[in-house]
């Protein structure tokens, strides 16, 4: 039997695309409606792992209503009649997950430098990645690459990722657990959007934090790319790890 579960607006302050919610940070929005509507945590190391598939590109400053059914439940989520996103709980971890082992600060503030979005970004007002937003709004990450398959970044915890008592939510871990593998896989700016992602937040950051973010690329298949992402605090607790598929978008020849 279905229910209505939680309605929700994805403020415009939180794009990927200029038109569109962050994928990572309405994902993490929709795991916390689906944990609300089912009294479970959303964080913590008794919060579930939950798997989110965005259907059509987020909206802006749209109130989203909820309906949670099915056995295990899930969550759909839906703008009018269209569906945005799917949610469910997963009983185990997806079968590819594991940590992305963290590198030294240092070596990840030197992966900074070589940040492809400094240098062709197909979204560079992107809440979590755009090299274009002011300072002190959004996170600001650049993950450049340690190696072939991984990417590395440091993440200071501004204010403009807390809520207004200056917690850090669950929402803002999958945020920072988003961009980073989609640079695992971009190449010169070339467009992928975020698909499908799983994950599990076991803490958050709080304000003024440094944390680390790692990205790694499992596989490629046609359009979809497979990647890991993990995220560290400063004192190298775990925060988050999380599976994703990315799409890559159709670019029509200029």
């Amino acid at each position: 039997m279905a229910s209505p579960g939680p309605s929700l607006t994805i403020p415009a302050r939180f794009n990927g695309p200029p038109d569109s919610g962050n994928g990572g940070y309405v994902a993490g929005r929709v795991a916390e409606a689906l944990a609300q509507a089912l009294g479970l945590p959303s964080r913590g190391p008794d919060a579930p792992w939950v798997e989110v598939t965005l259907r059509t590109p987020p909206p802006l400053d749209v109130e989203l209503s909820s309906t949670v059914e099915g056995d295990p439940p899930g969550m759909i989520v839906s703008a009018a009649e269209v569906t945005v996103a799917e949610a469910r709980l997963l009983v185990a971890p997806p079968d590819a997950v594991q940590p992305v082992a963290p590198v030294p600060v240092e070596q990840a503030r030197a992966a900074e430098s070589r940040y492809g979005g400094l240098q062709a970004h197909p979204f560079p007002t992107c809440w979590v990645c755009g090299p274009q937003r002011a300072t002190g709004d959004g996170y600001h990450l650049r993950p450049g690459h340690v190696d072939e398959d991984r990417t590395a970044c440091t993440w200071t915890v501004a204010e403009s990722a807390a809520d207004p008592d200056r917690a850090v939510p669950a929402a803002a871990v999958w945020a920072a657990l988003d961009c980073p593998g989609a640079w695992t896989a971009l190449i010169d700016g070339r467009p992928i959007v975020l698909g499908r992602m799983a994950a599990h937040v076991l803490d958050v950051p709080v304000v003024g934090e440094q944390c680390l973010v790692m990205g790694q690329r499992l596989a490629g298949e046609g359009r979809k790319t497979f990647t890991l992402t993990s995220v560290y605090g400063q004192d190298g607790r775990d925060l988050g790890h999380a599976a994703a598929t990315w799409i890559a978008l159709a670019v029509t020849p200029g």
